[in-house]
């Protein structure tokens, strides 16, 4: 299991329709509309880093994301 934490800012404006738009994206766990740098705050659960690659990706081809940054989370052991 893999789970990416990615940052996302949009267009001024469009909050909703950026938030209905990747709430279509299959693995996309939770979305957190918050204040500060970013408008989003996406929690993406899945099998691999390939799967996490791929959704990212379709988060950045949302007509309205202006940017992403991506934290992957490790285990503690």
């Amino acid at each position: 299991m893999v789970i990416g934490v990615t940052m996302v800012n949009v267009l001024p404006g469009s909050e909703r329709s950026a938030f209905n738009e990747l709430n279509r994206i299959e693995g996309i766990k939770d979305i957190y509309h918050v204040f500060g740098e970013y408008d989003f705050v996406v929690i993406i659960e899945v099998d691999d880093l390939g799967h996490l690659n791929s959704i990212v990706d379709l988060i950045r081809e949302t007509e309205s994301v202006t940017a992403t940054q991506t934290i992957v989370g490790a285990e503690l052991k």
